[in-house]
């Protein structure tokens, strides 16, 4: 039996697998099979603050203007990050915020800031 815990954003995770002492042979075998594909460094993750700032930017982006369509939003938020990717995550993160509703409004949703306290 495997356990894991842990976060997905502010998401609590606990996992279990139940593993069979043919499944641990098969993933054992799997593992030292794999190699690496190359020697070259690895490039390394963004620092967390960047991470912060950037959500703390995306907020204060629709924060300011109150209101905007997830296209006018996804745009904007790809422009803050530099990579549609980035702007899709954070655009993810703002769907399930507390402090944002989000409403249908047509062929795109409308993302609506609703936390006055701040």
């Amino acid at each position: 039996m495997l356990r894991i815990r842990g976060t997905i954003g502010e998401l609590p995770v606990d996992l279990t697998l139940e593993l069979d002492d043919g499944d641990w042979a098969r993933l054992g075998a799997q593992l030292q099979t794999i190699q690496p594909a190359s020697a070259e460094p690895v490039a390394a993750a963004p620092p967390a603050n960047q991470g912060d700032g950037q959500w703390q930017a995306a907020q204060d982006l629709l924060r300011q203007a109150g209101q905007l369509s997830g296209l006018e939003l996804s745009d904007q938020l790809e422009q803050l990050t530099g990579s549609a990717s980035a702007g899709k995550r954070l655009l993810v993160r703002l769907r399930h915020s507390a402090k944002v509703k989000v409403a249908s409004g047509g062929d795109t949703p409308l993302y609506t800031w609703i936390d006055t306290a701040s």
